[in-house]
């Protein structure tokens, strides 16, 4: 469904980049937040042209004689086909002072920046990214492996732009189906493959050579 291509598309969390929930009264997973920053670079290009953290407010708030409370209001604007959009504001917060279980007061001078980074994952999370975690599907070892198979096909290396047009000429001077083509390879591949360009390199070799019969038979 259209509405759901961009949740589809990131909604893979690559294992390596998942941490297991320490400090809070709950246990589950998360995703690392510099591996998100990574994967919405990949999406939608560098932060500042193509997507962005906006920081609304931020504020501390003591909640007793010792513990402070540092709180942020954040959201993510995002280029999606030319037009810029923007997550619904999420907050983060940190204890930014509080006295420990052994009597001692502590002071966290990143604070800051730990709720500005707790937002930014929200935001990122109510439009996919890293969705197989907030929605339970982390705690399924089977789906763990899957999604470590998913994350190294997803990142095989892909044909150039030099065999990228040599496939196109190729396509249209034996009049294929580009769709029926991209299925095709697509399958033998083990993954979707959304145009020419997203070609894996392994699938080269063998495409070139079955239109180069097609061209052959043409002839």
């Amino acid at each position: 469904m259209k509405n759901m291509g961009l949740w589809n598309k990131v909604k893979v969390t690559d294992p390596a980049a998942v941490k297991p929930i320490t400090g809070k009264s709950y246990k589950g997973n998360s995703p690392k937040p510099y591996w998100l920053i990574q994967r919405a670079t990949e999406v939608f290009g560098p932060v500042g042209i193509g997507w962005g953290v906006t920081v609304k407010s931020e504020r501390f708030e003591r909640l007793s004689d010792t513990d402070v409370l540092h709180v942020a209001v954040v959201s993510i604007w995002y280029m999606v086909d030319g037009v810029k959009s923007e997550t619904f504001d999420q907050m983060g917060g940190t204890k930014a002072c509080y006295m420990t279980s052994s009597n001692k007061l502590m002071v966290d001078e990143d604070a800051g920046k730990k709720s500005v980074t707790d937002g930014m994952v929200k935001c990122l999370s109510m439009i996919g990214f890293a969705g197989d975690i907030f929605s339970g599907q982390w705690d399924d070892s089977k789906y763990v492996q899957w999604a470590g198979e998913e994350t190294q096909r997803r990142e095989a290396p892909r044909i150039s732009d030099a065999q990228a047009a040599e496939i196109k000429g190729l396509l249209a001077s034996t009049n294929s189906d580009t769709i029926a083509f991209l299925l095709w390879v697509g399958k033998g591949a083990g993954e979707e493959i959304n145009c020419v360009e997203a070609m894996p390199e392994s699938a080269y070799a063998p495409a070139l050579k079955t239109l180069q019969n097609k061209m052959k038979e043409k002839q």
